[in-house]
């Protein structure tokens, strides 16, 4: 074996050798007419922010940007249910930001877990693919996915999806069964001629403990206030803490903390590593525990706990 052929194939390895990987896909859906309404400069401005929200949401979910191509975004993260969380947030994120001259970003999402080959940075192989196609056949403010993913799903975020249709993808010799995240509160979802829109989950709730404090978000109270303001649901006096620290709030069926503090919001998810929140959100599952203004590892850290109930 000639040492150019040794060379190329140890440049040529798995990613996270023997797991499953979440590739996504994440594009500016009609940025061409945002080009049209605001002129290069503006709408130029206003696509770079928007990457920037998802590259930022990437990394919050500990993936990896891969590359940015014009006005799409290409990532991975190392499982599933990561990959979903993180095409949630790029979405509660985009919509979000502000409409400028009548002009909405919105962005069209897709992902797909599976094998891939990493070569000098890049990733290929079938599973990219077919990424590609989830998002290809997404329109603005939809994320897909395949069946096959959605069945590596945690059943809290398994229950956040639903089937659309058995349909061609380029590129497959047969149909691929392809599912619909259902991200946001409202009835302008995909529907199609043979689909049934599958309920929302009204009985999830959250549990929030303060001490000896609780409060259950749920049907019907659907979010509170934490901070040092005295009107908040929790009132947090930790001198970190700002007036109004952080808001948590249900849509649909699921619950969301949104920072609005000065020092930040850190989120500690069960089994995983401690994130920070500035000025961000991120979607709440399973349970853990909430800290205003500095790290956990601060033994004066005041304490909120959370556990979501389906």
């Amino acid at each position: 074996m000639s040492d150019s052929f040794a060379e190329t194939q140890r440049s040529i390895t798995p990613l996270s050798a023997g797991k499953m990987v979440a590739v996504l896909f994440a594009d500016i859906a009609g940025s061409t007419s945002l080009y049209e309404v605001l002129g290069d400069a503006r709408a130029k401005a206003m696509i770079d922010e928007a990457l920037a929200l998802m590259k930022a949401v990437t990394a919050q979910q500990q993936g990896r940007v891969i590359k940015t191509i014009g006005d799409e975004v290409m990532c991975v993260f190392d499982s599933a249910d990561r990959g979903f969380i993180a095409a949630s947030d790029m979405q509660a994120r985009i919509d979000g930001l502000p409409i400028a001259d009548g002009a909405k970003r919105k962005i069209r999402v897709g992902f797909h877990a599976g094998p891939v080959i990493e070569e000098n940075g890049d990733v290929f192989g079938d599973t990219v693919n077919t990424a590609a196609r989830m998002a290809g056949l997404a329109r603005g403010m939809q994320i897909f996915t395949t069946r096959a993913t959605v069945d590596m799903l945690s059943p809290e975020l398994r229950a956040g999806t639903r089937d659309i249709a058995a349909l061609a993808v380029k590129g497959k010799a047969d149909e691929m069964s392809v599912c619909e995240v259902l991200w946001q509160e409202g009835s302008d979802l995909t529907m199609t001629a043979d689909s049934i829109l599958t309920p929302q989950n009204t009985t999830a709730s959250l549990l929030l403990r303060h001490g000896t404090k609780e409060i259950v978000l749920d049907a019907k109270q659907a979010g509170t206030s934490l901070g040092r303001d005295g009107t908040s649901g929790f009132v947090i006096a930790d001198p970190k803490a700002s007036r109004n620290h952080a808001r948590i709030e249900k849509r649909r069926d699921k619950f969301f903390i949104a920072d609005q503090s000065t020092n930040g919001t850190f989120v500690t998810f069960k089994g995983e590593p401690e994130i920070s929140l500035r000025r961000e959100e991120v979607m709440l599952r399973g349970s853990g525990f909430i800290v205003f203004g500095h790290s956990a590892a601060d033994s004066t850290a005041e304490v909120v706990e959370f556990t979501v109930r389906n």
